[in-house]
């Protein structure tokens, strides 16, 4: 199993058949140059969506149109583009799973918000998820951007995963300090992957914070398009 960093809070996920787009930043994302972007998304079979900050989302209904591949998220965001965008779609919610090519994709909560900018101001747009990710043998726990919550316990402990993607950043989410605590706290992690950082200067720049609170687990800052095996 592979994952492989977009920039930001993108990834791509690659499983047997599956190779699954998460919240695919193309347009305007600084860390991804645009002759970078059909090497990126060749070959997706999925797109995974967590919220519909722009940042997550603004790439997503292009690159269903133009692969004519299913985006995979939360059930009134996807049950309203299924009806007005003419894009192939699975809607389910929280606690609920579903397959994409192999991969068993289990929803569940995050702490942030989900909006979407239009003429009158800002549109909720469904709410804001992680996912519990299944494949190979092994569990991935995919945050999604959130802080820290309660309801990471009941997650570490019901679902056990072995491997966190952690929004990490700061500003918008869990800084590395608060995203190294709830590791330590809430799960039983043997690798971490931080994400959605460097982006801007507003962000953390490094990793080592985390490093520093998860002895013992391994951390892993990724490189752009270098993949990361599983």
């Amino acid at each position: 199993m592979l994952l492989i960093w977009l920039g930001h809070g993108s990834f791509r996920l690659e499983s047997g058949e599956a190779r699954i787009l998460i919240d695919p930043w193309l347009t305007g994302n600084p860390m991804l140059d645009e002759d970078r972007h059909e090497e990126a998304t060749s070959g997706a079979t999925h797109i995974l969506l967590t919220h519909c900050h722009s940042d997550h989302v603004v790439d997503v209904m292009p690159l269903a149109r133009r692969l004519e591949i299913p985006v995979i998220g939360q059930y009134d965001v996807m049950s309203h583009w299924a009806e007005t965008e003419s894009i192939e779609t699975i809607g389910f919610n929280k606690g609920g799973t579903v397959e994409a090519a192999g991969v068993r994709l289990t929803m569940v909560p995050a702490s942030h918000s989900s909006t979407f900018s239009s003429d009158t101001g800002p549109r909720a747009a469904g709410s804001e998820v992680g996912y519990m990710i299944e494949a190979e043998g092994k569990v991935i726990y995919l945050s999604g951007d959130t802080t820290i919550m309660a309801d990471m316990e009941w997650m570490g402990d019901y679902h056990k995963p072995q491997i966190g993607i952690l929004s990490a950043g700061g500003h918008f989410t869990m800084d590395m300090k608060a995203a190294a605590y709830a590791a330590r706290r809430y799960f039983d992690f043997k690798t971490v992957i931080p994400c959605h950082y460097k982006t801007f200067p507003i962000l953390e720049q490094s990793a080592q914070e985390m490093k520093d609170g998860l002895p013992g687990v391994k951390v892993i800052e990724p490189e752009l398009l270098d993949p990361i095996e599983l």
